[in-house]
């Protein structure tokens, strides 16, 4: 996971697995201007087999960079403390400290890690990370899936990643910026800073309840979505004082459900729309006009977003 790969050409092309089809996005970067997306469509067809297979001869899969996201379900980001050994041994350090944390043997385990820098003017020298894990075969399956699809996949990504690459289209130079989403695996809350993820909490309300609530019965879930956010960023504060949040950013969401006016009048920060359209070239997308279509490819534009970086 999060392999990176040196490849001539620019841009990315991300796939995502939704319930109803395969989502791909295709972004480019441009010097000086916003990141412009090129390509963003939904794939149907009677199997995940047939519709990457689609994908890949209409969408041109085949060249360019192409990542793939996992399901929320699909791995754990365990926060752990930095090993303090070489940068060579970290993996092999980070697998001893997870393998009592999964509930598979760790020889069945695919593992990663992302660093949180600490305080630069703090004292201590320990730290924290995430180590990403997944199972072996959820991992060999998407390779699979890409190679029967004649698809070179160069990196497998998360959903937490995927957002901190949108939210570091809106953030201000030495401020962290929180970024909340919804979909239907539930609410998706990060914190970065710098470029680094620093938090991630997932909220289990998934979108669809949202949308079908009766107004009593969204009130009740609008309350404990503040809940949560208030715990989590209470938390933040706390872990990370050198790091101010002032904004939390409102990811898209398919009609107005009338979330950010009750966060803006229940929560300390402001609450802002996140708005695509101000930080994205999206006007060869028509489909995207939508903010139904936004929410739906977020994460997979986030995933298209990657950039090229040293990895641990």
């Amino acid at each position: 996971m999060f392999r990176r790969h040196r490849n001539g050409q620019a841009g990315w092309t991300a796939v995502s697995w939704l319930p109803e089809g395969i989502a791909v996005a295709r972004a480019q970067r441009v010097a000086n201007g916003k990141p412009r997306i090129d390509l963003c469509r939904l794939y149907n067809a009677e199997s995940t087999e047939a519709a990457l297979e689609k994908a890949a001869k209409d969408a041109e899969l085949t060249s360019g960079k192409c990542s793939s996201v996992l399901n929320s379900g699909a791995y754990q980001v365990l926060l752990v403390e930095a090993p303090n050994v070489q940068p060579a041994e970290l993996k092999t350090a980070i697998r001893w400290v997870v393998k009592d944390l999964i509930d598979y043997h760790i020889d069945d385990a695919t593992v990663d890690v992302l660093d949180l820098p600490p305080d630069p003017n703090g004292s201590t020298r320990t730290h924290s990370m995430y180590a990403v894990t997944a199972r072996n075969s959820v991992i060999q399956n998407i390779v699979d899936l890409f190679a029967d699809a004649k698809v070179a996949l160069n990196v497998i990504d998360i959903p937490e990643m995927a957002q901190r690459n949108l939210a570091n289209l809106v953030a201000e130079p030495g401020r962290g910026v929180a970024v909340l989403s919804f979909d239907d695996s539930g609410g998706l809350l990060t914190v970065s800073f710098n470029g680094e993820l620093y938090l991630t909490r997932r909220i289990d309300i998934p979108l669809a309840q949202l949308i079908q609530a009766s107004e009593e019965g969204r009130t009740h879930f609008f309350e404990r979505i503040t809940l949560e956010l208030q715990r989590s960023l209470d938390h933040f504060d706390r872990q990370y004082h050198f790091i101010a949040v002032s904004k939390l950013f409102l990811a898209p969401l398919p009609e107005r459900l009338g979330l950010r006016e009750y966060l803006s009048n229940n929560l300390y920060i402001t609450v802002v729309a996140f708005k695509l359209d101000e930080v994205l070239d999206i006007g060869a997308v028509a489909e995207l006009s939508e903010p139904a279509n936004q929410q739906r490819y977020w994460l997979t534009l986030g995933a298209a977003l990657r950039e090229e970086a040293v990895t641990l």
